[in-house]
């Protein structure tokens, strides 16, 4: 039999009726989506393998499937993944492998507070369509590995030959000096004519060293108190000296280094090497601030405690103090001297104070020295 049509039913009716709620539920599972994507934008970080003694912290719920009502049979749906890095479509299990590989590994990610959208957009595409992760050619990571070797000899040199000696060592954080390296080589291939450094005791020696071309010698005849003026009151503790010299990088780009000299007063050296760079950016008649850069080296402990570090972060911005832009690396052992993180601030990071600029903070674990080379990159 033939079922009647009036302008209240005319025909197709159900079946559009059925495409609409079909499309209705597909909107509704690519928003909800959407709304994960987001999460690991923001929280991923908290995912991420950070402590090299392998604790880990609890999920939050926002960032698990099932908040956002996707159950097993969902995992295999494909969905549009256009605002996200990569390709245009992927299964809820690719993305959900591709978000943790991205922001939960051995790298953190906090940039969602920045303001600006373009900035946003920037970094999203260069961490999400790589994973956060770029494969380095043989040269690279034999680089590295030279680097790590050079830094892991120079400390248990020391720790056999001058036994009970302050030396202030860098053991469990050597991937600082492929950082440094690389981030030379990547400055210089930006044009970048000098860079001036600023640091505290932790891992000193060794900067002075393996980065800043010191001899060797010159540091154990310090150790050995063979330096006639360190006798007559003259002179300073060797892990305060600062330093002179000229790198040419791979490119054939000659990059000029100062360590700016230290005194005991942690993070009081920060705003005398931003002051020294700006100094010689106005006497060069660098407007746009782009041949000198700073690069500064905490400790997580003092960078959160140290009330210079936050009013060093206040006027770089300002138009009578900025130098274009300065690199923070803090190193963190867990312990600042003798208390643990737990009691020594009140913030999850040492960085949260750096969040009052709209500068993205980057976390990684020290023990991938590949992932420290690839957030040198990114910055």
């Amino acid at each position: 039999s033939f079922k009647r049509h009036t302008m209240f039913n005319p025909p197709g009716k159900q079946q559009r009726e059925g495409m609409d709620r079909q499309t209705m539920k597909i909107a509704d599972r690519q928003e909800r989506l959407d709304q994960l994507i987001r999460n690991y934008r923001v929280r991923g970080h908290i995912l991420a393998s950070l402590d090299p003694l392998g604790k880990q912290r609890a999920t939050p719920p926002e960032l698990m499937p099932e908040f956002y009502d996707f159950s097993e049979r969902d995992y295999d749906r494909v969905f549009s993944t256009s605002t996200f890095g990569g390709p245009k479509q992927r299964t809820l299990r690719e993305m959900i492998q591709w978000l943790r590989n991205t922001y939960c590994r051995s790298i953190g990610a906090q940039f969602m507070h920045i303001d600006s959208l373009r900035v946003r957009k920037w970094l999203q595409n260069r961490m999400e369509s790589t994973a956060n992760f770029l494969k380095f050619e043989r040269p690279e990571s034999l680089r590295i590995l030279r680097r790590l070797t050079d830094a892991v000899v120079f400390e248990e040199f020391i720790q056999k030959k001058y036994v009970g000696l302050k030396s202030f060592s860098l053991e469990g954080a050597e991937s600082l000096i492929p950082l440094l390296d690389l981030a030379i080589e990547k400055a210089g291939e930006q044009g970048v004519d000098e860079i001036v450094f600023g640091m505290a005791h932790r891992g000193r020696l060794n900067v002075l060293t393996n980065i800043m071309g010191k001899k060797p010698r010159e540091i154990f005849r310090e150790y050995e108190d063979s330096v006639p003026e360190m006798c007559v009151g003259r002179g300073d503790v060797k892990y305060h000296l600062g330093y002179s010299s000229d790198w040419m990088t791979e490119t054939g780009h000659n990059v000029h280094l100062t360590l700016c000299f230290n005194p005991s007063h942690l993070e009081f050296v920060n705003p005398v090497a931003m002051g020294r760079m700006r100094a010689k950016q106005d006497r060069w008649a660098n407007i746009d601030r782009t041949k000198g850069m700073v690069l500064l080296i905490h400790g997580d402990a003092a960078f959160a405690g140290e009330g210079v570090v936050q009013e060093s972060l206040n006027l770089s911005e300002l138009r009578g103090y900025r130098t274009g832009g300065t690199i923070h690396v803090i190193v963190n052992n867990q312990i600042g001297f003798t208390t643990d993180p737990a009691q020594s601030r009140s913030s999850t990071y040492a960085t949260d104070v750096a969040k009052m600029l709209q500068i993205p903070i980057f976390h990684v674990n020290g023990e991938d020295p590949e992932a420290v080379a690839q957030v040198v990159r990114l910055a």
